[in-house]
């Protein structure tokens, strides 16, 4: 039997364990175990305890954090922007990735920004290059708008671009 999901708010104290998430999913050889990784395309770090930390004490975010068995295996940003929230920092362990984790976990995190918010649209930015998660992003709903921002190349917080063409596009989806 499916074990159930526990979604809280995180806590300083979650922050090491979070780290180590975000970076398990995104980073390094661990990551290759999912299909999520951005290993190809970045070396480096996706985050750090200060970045983590800063979601976590701002007003106006929420980092769900998710619990499955007492231990946490997946976690997300939830950023409120007026009439949007922003969905980011979303990570689940490279283990349990393609077992329906991820879906359930956006539609709660989708769910939230609405009841909390009362916001119309939830935004999230994607590497342009990455096209099997922008599908699995449209699939949910998601919609591609063609609005991109650079990435922060030289900003080595960010992680250490292995190409020249990395950017980030706006998805959008409408929240009913």
């Amino acid at each position: 039997m499916e074990t159930a999901l526990t979604f809280r708010d995180a806590t300083d104290a979650d922050v090491d364990a979070l780290v180590v998430l975000i970076e398990s999913a995104y980073r390094g050889d661990a990551s290759r175990s999912g299909w999520t990784t951005e290993a190809d395309i970045l070396e480096g770090q996706r985050t750090d305890p200060e970045g983590v930390r800063e979601v976590i004490k701002s007003p106006d975010s929420r980092l769900l954090t998710v619990e499955r068995e007492g231990r946490i295996v997946a976690c997300c940003q939830l950023e409120h922007r007026g009439a949007h929230a922003y969905f980011g920092m979303f990570a689940v362990s490279p283990v349990l990735q393609g077992a329906g984790l991820g879906k359930v976990i956006i539609a709660e995190a989708e769910r939230t920004a609405r009841e909390t918010w009362g916001v119309t649209e939830m935004h999230m930015t994607v590497i342009s290059v990455r096209d099997d998660l922008i599908a699995w992003y449209e699939r949910r709903g998601y919609r591609r708008t063609g609005r991109m921002t650079p990435f922060p190349y030289g900003d080595e917080r960010f992680g250490v671009p292995q190409r020249d063409d990395l950017q980030f596009e706006l998805l959008v989806k409408e929240l009913a």
